[in-house]
């Protein structure tokens, strides 16, 4: 793994305007370079698209100033003279660690050498550097394999969990979410009356979702509210501390959502404090679901953004979770802060970054046990950077297991599985037990009515959230292999190993509902094991009376296993299978 940046300094007699300032500036003298980038919208994220890089510019960029990866992603995968698979090729791996606007730029000259470029988007960011004053650009972490892209995302993986990732050698919460349950309907009663849900699932907490605070323009749509975080009255009439204890009584730990960087114009504080709001004084303000970003350049709104979570935690400090949402990119590039101070607009994309990255710092320094997913409408932020002060991340709103098949494959190239969260939801007519086992390859969660469940439904996800439990930490902490892709067959099947090559988990899942489209029933071969060691494999969360095709009692070689492999038997009945493997 490989972590470059740049250091910039000076000793002249006045300010030094820095237009162009790059983290990395990389030379490659192969013959052939494919690159693999990553473009996509709402519900559409991490779309892979593989580009033959002839003589000419090519650059991913974002320009959004917040949720900078709503339509492209600051990861690549740049193979070297022929395209890599997954377990032969040189490829480099890695990505611009900035939670901001980035370029990475791939230029190929007439000798097929190509030049790399990687940092800061310049785009209306020139930045003057007083003498003595020292600009450090972010990061770019990057790792080259020689073994495919298996090596280079357990590179990747393994960095994350041990240099990067907040608690990334911990644990994580299981959680049950009432989103897509009530959306904005709801009350503390109703409320309370999931907890009982949760508890039955066999979850570990229970996080409320947006609509719960705001009381002069109350947040029942997203219209109105953002800013005014304080319970709404009406709706939670003895406020946070009555559902903590509610949760408490049910078993179960609580958790809150949040998106303390954003107002609505529908909303006390932008009646109070509209010198806080990034907008053009002169100019009609561009509504992003119908909201504006604070000027976070300003360090009194990085006293009120860190004071959101602050205030919660000292009212509330049984609190185990936060979801911080950010749902709006900068369409208003005007700062009042910067204006009123005589520094430059063109500081203000890299300073609300750093203004950003100063109030989470404060946060983990007040609070350094304290859970929070870094969710962005679904997808809009994964940078290496924020990950260092959240445990995980949301990766789209798009639930659709099938979909999220294919989106937890692309985005498993680069982060570890238990940074990666997914939901089991109603975003489907696919079974729960579907669901269920795609959302197991990462981080477990449910956002469904879980107290509507038919018998044979709670019976199956209780079963499901055991056989969890029991083999989360091989997900979480084991190393991963892909194996069969489903970019390239009518099923995507892949295993995670624990350290010991003892215990590995192996989920395989349909991606072709066709009839003349089911996975060939040849075996997958697997990979990861000790070559020596006996196996035996049995199958888990089988739904009801279902019946596994499966014989748990025949011993196999690792060597046996990763030459001529296993059948795990999935068709249109058997939809989702899921193993475990354990030596003997």
């Amino acid at each position: 793994m490989i972590e470059q940046w740049s250091a910039i300094k000076h000793n002249e007699k006045s300010k030094v305007v820095l237009n162009k300032y790059a983290s990395a500036n990389l030379y490659f003298y192969n013959k052939e370079y494919y690159l693999t980038s990553y473009n996509g919208v709402w519900a559409k994220e991490m779309q892979p698209e593989l580009t033959h890089l002839q003589q000419g510019m090519h650059t991913i960029q974002s320009r959004l100033g917040t949720r900078e990866n709503l339509h492209t992603n600051q990861n690549f995968m740049l193979s070297f003279d022929k395209p890599a698979t997954e377990n032969n090729g040189m490829v480099m791996m890695g990505q611009l660690a900035w939670n901001g606007n980035y370029s990475i730029q791939f230029e190929t000259d007439v000798f097929k050498n190509i030049h790399l470029v990687a940092g800061i988007n310049p785009y209306q960011s020139a930045y003057e550097l007083k003498p003595g004053q020292v600009f450090e650009t972010p990061k770019f972490v990057y790792t080259i394999s020689f073994e495919g892209m298996g090596r280079g995302s357990r590179n990747l993986q393994n960095w994350l969990r041990n240099y990067s990732l907040a608690d990334g050698k911990g644990s994580r919460l299981t959680l049950l979410n009432n989103w897509e349950a009530t959306y904005f309907s709801f009350d503390q009663d109703k409320l309370a009356g999931l907890f009982k849900g949760a508890k039955e699932l066999g979850v570990d907490m229970f996080l409320l979702d947006d609509g719960w605070f705001a009381n002069k323009y109350p947040r029942n749509d997203d219209h109105a509210g953002l800013g005014d975080w304080e319970a709404n009255k009406k709706k939670l009439p003895d406020g946070v501390p009555y559902l903590l204890k509610e949760a408490g009584k049910a078993g179960i730990k609580f958790g809150i959502w949040i998106e303390p960087e954003m107002v609505n114009p529908k909303s006390e504080l932008y009646e109070k404090h509209l010198d806080w709001v990034l907008r053009e004084p002169n100019r009609p303000e561009i509504y992003f679901r119908n909201q504006l970003v604070l000027d976070l350049t300003n360090p009194q709104v990085q006293d009120y953004v860190f004071g959101v979570v602050d205030n919660l935690m000292r009212q509330n400090p049984e609190l185990a979770f936060f979801k911080w949402d950010c749902n709006a990119p900068i369409f208003n590039g005007h700062s009042m802060y910067l204006e009123k101070n005589k520094i430059p607009q063109s500081h203000l994309y890299v300073e609300y970054t750093k203004g950003l990255e100063k109030v989470l710092k404060r946060i983990k320094a007040k609070y350094p046990k304290l859970p929070m997913m870094l969710c962005s409408g679904g997808g809009g932020r994964s940078d290496y950077d924020l990950l260092q002060y959240f445990t995980e991340f949301w990766l789209s709103d798009n639930t659709d297991p099938l979909e999220r098949v294919f989106m937890q494959w692309n985005y498993s190239y680069y982060y570890p599985a238990i940074a990666m969260c997914n939901h089991v939801t109603d975003w489907s007519n696919k079974s729960l037990k579907y669901r269920t086992d795609v959302a197991s390859m990462g981080k477990l969660g449910f956002d469904i009515r879980a107290n509507e469940l038919k018998k044979q439904d709670i019976e199956f996800a209780q079963q499901a959230v055991k056989n969890y439990n029991d083999y989360k930490t091989i997900i979480w902490h084991g190393d991963m292999y892909r194996l069969a892709s489903p970019y390239e067959n009518d099923l995507a099947s892949l295993m995670f190993v624990n350290p010991e090559k003892t215990r590995a988990v192996m989920y395989n899942y349909l991606t072709n509902w066709r009839y003349l489209g089911e996975p060939s029933q040849r075996p997958i071969i697997l990979d990861g094991l000790d070559k020596n060691k006996k196996y035996r494999i049995r199958e888990i969360n089988l739904y009801d009376n279902q019946k596994s095709s499966i014989e748990g009692n025949t011993g196999y070689s690792g060597e046996f296993l990763m030459n001529v492999g296993f059948n795990p038997n999935v068709n249109l009945q058997r939809t989702s299978v899921v193993l475990i493997i354990e030596a003997l």
